[in-house]
């Protein structure tokens, strides 16, 4: 039997997926897919209403639309190709196309951990200088500063992505996972990875260290406004205007934490569990957050609700 050539470059990779355990490809196939398409339509009514109904037309609401819009693009850019992983013994992907979906992913993540701090800064902002609230976030101000988050998770991913593509890739080309993630493609190079390796680190503290404390600081301080309301209506008023956010936050940065920062298992029956737990973390993360997100700004936020009920009704009318 022949060795694989270990010189010759890899025009392609293979994605396991869950061809490991069958029995729940058909399961999960369902499960996202619906989760998918709850997705679509939760963010695209949530766009939809920012859009249309002038009294959202806020930096908060225009956070939110950016933000639903993040989760519609992430998800477009992995799931379809985990459904078809589900369909597929074995699913290839070309490099360019792994290079694609990598950088996608990771910039929409990046953008999104930028973006849930500019929104805790709005929060501060509307909660504890409320009179300043039109002046310092004004349309010249929160534009730019969610154009940035876009700008800042972009240019992050492409430095990541670059980093990896340049990497030589030869002999094996099995990725144990459902799509192109990053740290995944970098265990098969076949060089040196230090500088990867290390670049990743220093990105993990600036995009998950860096928001997660400018939050942290935000909310101490929201929290202290809020206790010093003599009223407890306007402590519950107050209060609900960033449950959601802090929600969203407390999901999203405690999956992220949880998946980079838990223990290697040393044990081959715990190393099999950690396989299929690495990859179901990562599809938690990529599916159902942003599956949440509508649902829980939705739910507990009764301007999003008011204008949701005000578009149902206006449809009908129309009819």
């Amino acid at each position: 039997m022949e060795k694989p050539n270990q010189t010759s470059p890899l025009v392609g990779f293979v994605l396991l997926g869950l061809s490991a355990h069958p029995k729940l490809e058909k399961m999960f196939f369902v499960l996202i897919l619906l989760m998918y398409l709850v997705i679509l339509l939760g963010n695209g009514v949530l766009i939809l209403v920012t859009i249309l109904d002038s009294r959202l037309h806020t930096p908060m609401y225009f956070f939110l639309e950016n933000l639903s819009f993040l989760d519609i693009c992430y998800t477009t850019s992995s799931v379809p190709l985990i459904l078809d992983s589900f369909l597929t013994p074995q699913k290839t992907i070309s490099f360019s196309a792994c290079a694609v979906q990598m950088f996608l992913s990771f910039s929409m993540a990046g953008t999104e951990c930028v973006l849930l701090s500019m929104m805790a800064f709005d929060r501060y902002v509307a909660i504890c200088n409320p009179l300043r609230y039109p002046i310092v976030m004004s349309k010249a101000v929160y534009v730019p500063m969610a154009a940035g988050s876009w700008a800042i998770g972009g240019v992050a991913s492409l430095v990541h992505t670059s980093l990896v593509i340049q990497l030589p890739f030869c002999g094996a080309n099995i990725i144990n996972h459902f799509t192109c993630e990053i740290l995944a493609v970098l265990k098969l190079a076949c060089a040196d990875i230090s500088i990867s390796v290390i670049s990743m680190e220093v990105t993990n503290v600036i995009f998950l260290g860096v928001p997660v404390l400018f939050i942290s600081v935000s909310y101490v301080f929201i929290i202290a406004t809020i206790l010093r309301i003599p009223s407890s209506e306007g402590k519950k008023k107050a209060f609900s205007t960033c449950s959601a956010h802090l929600t969203v936050v407390i999901i999203f940065y405690g999956t992220l934490f949880f998946m980079y920062g838990k223990p290697k298992s040393k044990d081959s029956q715990g190393a099999d569990k950690e396989d299929l737990a690495d990859k179901l973390i990562p599809l938690f993360y990529g599916v159902v957050i942003p599956m949440l997100n509508p649902i829980i700004y939705s739910l507990r936020n009764n301007d999003v609700k008011a204008a949701v009920r005000n578009l149902v009704s206006q449809k009908c009318f129309r009819r």
